[in-house]
């Protein structure tokens, strides 16, 4: 596919994707024979691809990719240098979480678009205090506009509740922290691992058990509209031969390799100011 030319919107407005992309892990990491460089590659251009298809559907490049289920900087450096991407102006925030599977999330900008004041991560902690070994949040903060990364703990094991009950608190007291120092615009975005605003006949990010659910989206805060829409695109999804309908293609069903990017679909926000 032809690469887009770097097309940006108007200077007040910016163009964000939200995406679970799946175990994007770092092959050399990997004992288990499933993540071989061949897939890891693959995976790289199928993304790369799915943002250049989001570009021409959108008209303009996007401004910021918030990345979920990251194994490293190392696979977000490959995805920048070895893909199309690498003619777009990306640059990276990454932080190792302390997440039992290795996993992250991350931010792509682009350079041309928003400036980096500064980037940290925020830590979960239990009600005893201990650091949970889950996910950070992280946050990016720009010239025009704060960025939250979320992904938050998934519904497995006893105290699910309660866990992503302590990731939607640290969450709001962030947001709240920055709008007290004087942040205008605050977006949190991600992977919430709750259908929080329910499908109501709009398209889900994820299938379950032949049922659409939207565990992934956004919050906002300040003087901005958000215009939302879950990318379908046919590249991305399969049949549902279990239940009927589509599905999105994942990468992995157990150990078998499906060839897929992800079992979440990307979300794309228009953040107009």
């Amino acid at each position: 596919m032809p690469l887009l030319a770097a097309v940006s919107g108007p200077r007040d407005s910016l163009l964000v994707v939200s995406w679970n992309v799946e175990n994007f892990l770092d092959y050399r990491n990997d004992t288990t024979g499933r993540h071989t460089a061949g897939r890891f590659y693959s995976k790289c251009n199928g993304i790369a691809k799915t943002l250049l298809l989001i570009s021409e559907q959108e008209g303009r490049v996007p401004d910021a990719v918030a990345l979920m289920e990251v194994g490293d900087r190392f696979v977000l450096e490959r995805l920048l240098q070895f893909t199309p991407l690498r003619k777009l102006n990306y640059s990276i925030v990454h932080y190792e979480s302390p997440d039992h599977r290795g996993i992250d999330c991350a931010l792509l900008y682009r350079r041309s678009s928003l400036k980096l004041l500064k980037s940290s991560p925020k830590h979960l902690n239990d009600s005893s205090g201990a650091l949970m070994r889950t996910r950070d949040i992280l946050l990016a903060e720009f010239d025009s506009l704060a960025i939250l990364v979320n992904h938050h703990p998934s519904k497995v094991g006893s105290d699910s509740d309660g866990r992503r009950n302590i990731a939607m608190r640290r969450m709001t007291a962030v947001m709240d922290s920055l709008a007290a120092t004087g942040t205008c615009r605050i977006l949190s975005v991600g992977d919430f691992n709750d259908d929080v605003w329910g499908v109501r006949g709009a398209q889900g990010t994820i299938k379950y058990n032949g049922a659409w659910e939207k565990i992934d989206g956004y919050f906002a805060a300040g003087p901005m509209e958000i215009q939302e829409t879950v990318f379908a695109a046919p590249c991305l999804t399969e049949p549902d031969r279990s239940f009927g309908g589509t599905k999105p293609r994942r990468a992995f069903s157990g150990p078998r390799w499906l060839g897929g990017i992800s079992d979440h679909y990307p979300v794309v926000l228009r953040v107009i100011y």
